[in-house]
């Protein structure tokens, strides 16, 4: 069986029964004329054939073109706005249910710092998974089936002005940089130098947080610190840096509230030397966790809005 008849036969098979030998006919014939074209500027009838099939490409792409048929999941009427979607959805929704799952998972008295770590990425990679999948199938089923004609198209007013040179002044960029870095020195401070207890140096957060939960509070300021500098010498936020800001956020902000519900972020010892935060216990860790909560929310909400303000300029 010869080479044209292979690919006719692999180029009408996927072509509904009804058009069959029609499309075979027309194919046929334009191959027969193609390769004799070939033949007659001196190339062998073996060489041409191949030359030919190979020049009309993939038989399954050639048959869509005789039915219509997409051979793309989403076509280019959907794919930007798929794209922006599935970027703003999962900038923050997979971290704010990361983060919440984490909190309520730190809520339960059995619950070790592996359970809320492993609650937290559970539920971020389990959320931002439902959100690709349901999101592109959505948008694939419109692109198939039809959607809204309503779908605004692009004008010269959707045009950005012109970026400054830079969304991050100096000034803001240091000092967001230093103050984590001040918080590190600060726990560092209270372990080995707190004025309370005397010669005793009692800390202030219980140490025995040193070999659990403190140094994953270290490494997510220094991470702070890390994309402040990331942000800078961008010149501008994003929705990516906003994403990992309140993954940062969230994460730090579940370890203090955890910590603080369950009354082991305070060292005992410091609890006992001042009498007045031994009889207040609870209304001093209902008050750090309401500043944490509202502090993280606050350096979320800044994030994106700043990302968004840069998208938009």
């Amino acid at each position: 069986m010869t080479l044209p008849t292979r690919y006719v036969h692999a180029v009408t098979r996927a072509v509904p029964e009804d058009r069959r030998a029609d499309v075979a006919a027309e194919l046929g014939g334009s191959i027969a004329d193609m390769v004799d074209d070939r033949v007659d500027q001196g190339q062998s009838r073996a060489a041409a054939e191949r030359a030919v099939l190979t020049e009309l490409g993939d038989p399954a792409r050639l048959a869509a073109t005789y039915t219509d048929r997409t051979l793309h999941l989403i076509g280019p009427t959907y794919y930007l706005v798929w794209w922006r979607l599935m970027l703003t959805l999962l900038a923050w929704v997979p971290a704010t249910v990361g983060v919440v799952v984490a909190v309520i998972a730190g809520a339960d008295a059995s619950a070790d710092a592996g359970d809320v770590i492993s609650a937290f990425f559970g539920a971020f990679f389990q959320v931002g998974f439902q959100i690709a999948f349901w999101v592109t199938l959505g948008f694939a089923l419109l692109d198939r089936f039809g959607g809204p004609d309503g779908l605004p198209g692009w004008t010269v007013d959707d045009l950005p002005e012109v970026p400054a040179d830079s969304d991050v002044s100096l000034t803001d960029a240091v000092a967001a940089v230093v103050f984590p870095l001040l918080v590190v020195g600060a726990l560092a401070w209270q372990q080995f130098l707190s004025p309370i207890g005397g010669d005793e140096r009692i800390a202030v957060i219980d140490p025995d947080l040193w070999s659990s939960w403190l140094p994953l509070v270290v490494v997510l300021l220094l991470a702070e610190s890390a994309l402040m500098v990331a942000v800078y010498r961008n010149r501008r936020w994003t929705m990516g840096f906003a994403g990992i800001n309140a993954v940062v956020a969230g994460a730090f902000a579940a370890v203090v509230v955890w910590l603080t519900t369950r009354e082991e972020l305070f060292n005992p010892a410091f609890v006992g030397e001042l009498d007045w935060l031994g009889e207040n216990l609870d209304l001093v860790s209902n008050v750090v966790v309401l500043v944490t909560v509202a502090t993280m929310l606050a350096d979320v909400a800044t994030g994106y809005w700043r990302a968004f303000r840069s998208r938009s300029a």
